[in-house]
């Protein structure tokens, strides 16, 4: 699907002479099951903007410009085997009105309060889609982050308001897509990803025991080369994310690979690495990930 200049000026209109379809379009696509045939999900995440997030390595505005980013994620969308995409409200309602997320699988960030280079960046507050939300929009999941430092006690808040969302989409029967990373400061007291496997293994374990239920609880962790013993520390189905684009974009899809070969890992949430790749090449990415995703699973 080709997003043209005046398609999107007609969505500008909408939003100003008749926002009510926008939601409408939401509430009202047509949905599919969300693990479908084969249990893999390749899912677009498109959720960056929401949190401040708009720099692609030197470059602080990158993904400003609403346009790029909408007809890249409908580029993506088009390719068979992606099967949907992450966003907040304003994301997903346009990608709705535009027709893209018909037997697509949408779901819902929810705490984006975490704003990037905040001094109370890791006091990750629910500023995007609220639990009632999820459910009235007819979205099937809704998604949390939870960034785990030890030093910072704005993270407690954050693992109580991340359960009782657990809590909340289990009551509801909604997909749970629980995104935990670990964090440590650096000398200017700075917010940043601790990478060593042991410690995502950590924060895999408590994300797993959050809330009353998790039965519809699923992980979103980072590609890395240790992902066996990551992805031994749950049983709970696990999408793996790709970070910055750096490079060669082939070493992320390498570790995706070796990642797809634990029973539990079931696909990717991708957004940088697949939106805005450093070949440039969005389609190409997407076509690759589809095949890396929903090719034969090399783990019964």
């Amino acid at each position: 699907m080709t997003l043209t200049r005046e398609k999107y000026e007609a969505l500008i209109h909408e939003r100003i002479f008749a926002p009510g379809k926008l939601s409408d379009a939401l509430r009202n696509r047509k949905r599919r099951s969300i693990a479908g045939e084969d249990g893999n999900l390749l899912i677009i995440a498109a959720d960056h903007t929401s949190r401040g997030k708009l720099s692609l390595g030197s470059d602080r505005t990158a993904m400003a410009d609403r346009y790029t980013l909408l007809q890249r994620t409908l580029e993506c969308l088009s390719v068979p085997g992606v099967d949907g995409v992450l966003g907040s409200a304003d994301v997903l309602e346009e990608l709705a009105w535009l027709g893209a997320l018909e037997n697509k699988v949408a779901l819902g960030t929810m705490n984006r309060g975490g704003i990037m280079g905040a001094t109370w960046e890791l006091d990750d507050r629910i500023t995007a889609y609220d639990l009632d939300h999820i459910a009235e929009s007819g979205l099937d999941g809704g998604k949390t982050l939870i960034r785990i430092d030890y030093s910072d006690p704005a993270v407690a808040r954050t693992i109580e308001t991340v359960a009782a969302t657990v809590t909340g989409l289990a009551d509801r029967g909604v997909m749970s897509l629980i995104e935990p990373l670990p964090y440590l400061k650096d000398e200017q007291g700075k917010a940043i990803l601790d990478t060593s496997d042991e410690s995502l293994a950590v924060v895999v374990a408590i994300a797993s025991g959050l809330g009353s239920s998790s039965a519809h609880s699923w992980l979103k962790i980072p590609a890395t080369a240790g992902m066996k013993e990551v992805a031994a520390a749950t049983s709970l189905p696990i999408l793996m994310l790709g970070g910055e684009p750096k490079g060669n974009p082939g070493g992320i899809f390498d570790l995706w690979e070796t990642g797809m070969k634990e029973p539990n890992v079931r696909g990717l949430t991708v957004g940088r690495n697949l939106l805005y790749p450093t070949d440039g090449d969005s389609l190409q990415a997407a076509t690759r990930a589809s095949a890396l995703v929903h090719g034969p699973h090399t783990t019964s």
